[in-house]
């Protein structure tokens, strides 16, 4: 990592030394308000995947810093190493603090219709299932522009009275909090002017500028929080669809596999499963078959 090229070479000079007589401990930046060691961060790749699953390539260094450094000013402490050892200690304020850790390092990337043709699609999968009581799981709710972009389909194609639920999931449990709440601001992309005047709520007053999912849409939607490669997944029956989309691209192959065959598992036959236009399970032919453009079919 080049970091002297814009600084006076006394400086330079001094950097140089400081690296030759710890260069383990050398911290990734110079002036940063808290010691963040190479040994630090690999120890951060270490516990969020063995908990989160997600695998934190090498050059997300000042990724986990900015994030990691809000928590570290919240619990009082001045270093990495002392949080992360904290943080495994088992003591009972360190076992709360371990979703808070799980929140900071996961990506939250959203919009309403995002990659628009799969709901195109969604439309046309509704009419042909021809089922009383479809079930749709939306597996990374994030904020919940995209649990409330499926219930907009489903009621644009099914009617009001349709007997559709969506249980929107996320390990995250800070934007399951925004995604219950349902309030988005007035230029949320993605949405069309005709959907926003038959779906949602305009603010006024104080709220002038913000809109509310309708109630009676909203109520289509379970959220719960779930982490993919916990033990425990409470889904009820299973699903006719499953939305995992720009997900399995933060897990490995061996991470992806497993993901995959719990959520084959919990699919009815045959089931729909949706997924981000840079994924492909062709390794799974054995649990999923491509049905065209990021849509694969349940083996």
């Amino acid at each position: 990592m080049a970091l002297c090229h814009a600084l006076p070479q006394d400086r330079r000079t001094e950097m140089t030394a400081a690296a030759l007589r710890a260069p383990a401990e050398l911290a990734l930046a110079t002036e940063q308000e808290f010691a963040f060691s190479q040994k630090d961060f690999e120890r951060v790749r270490q516990l969020i995947y063995a908990h989160a699953g997600i695998h934190l390539h090498d050059g997300k260094h000042a990724m986990v810093y900015s994030r990691l450094a809000r928590r570290l000013r919240e619990t009082g402490h001045r270093s990495f190493a002392d949080y992360l050892a904290w943080l495994q200690s088992g003591d009972a304020n360190a076992q709360a603090e371990w979703q808070q850790f799980v929140n900071g390092l996961t990506t939250n990337l959203t919009s309403f219709f995002r990659e628009a043709h799969h709901f195109e699609c969604l439309a046309n999968d509704l009419r042909q299932l021809n089922r009383r009581d479809i079930r749709i799981w939306c597996s990374a709710a994030s904020t919940g522009e995209e649990p409330y972009s499926i219930a907009m389909v489903v009621e644009e194609t099914l009617g009001a009275v349709a007997q559709v639920e969506i249980v929107a999931s996320d390990i995250d449990t800070t934007v399951l909090a925004t995604a219950e709440r349902a309030v988005y601001d007035m230029q949320a992309r993605g949405l069309s002017p005709e959907r926003l005047k038959r779906h949602f709520l305009r603010g006024k007053g104080s709220n002038k500028g913000r809109i509310r999912v309708r109630p009676d849409l909203a109520r289509r939607i379970r959220f719960v929080p779930l982490n993919l490669i916990g033990n425990h997944w409470d889904l009820g029956a299973p699903f006719d669809i499953v939305f995992c989309r720009n997900v399995m691209i933060y897990f490995d192959g061996p991470t992806q596999r497993r993901v995959l065959q719990r959520m084959h598992a919990v699919m009815r036959d045959p089931g729909l499963l949706y997924v981000g236009h840079s994924e492909n399970f062709t390794d799974s032919r054995d649990l999923f078959l491509l049905r065209g453009k990021t849509i694969y079919t349940k083996v």
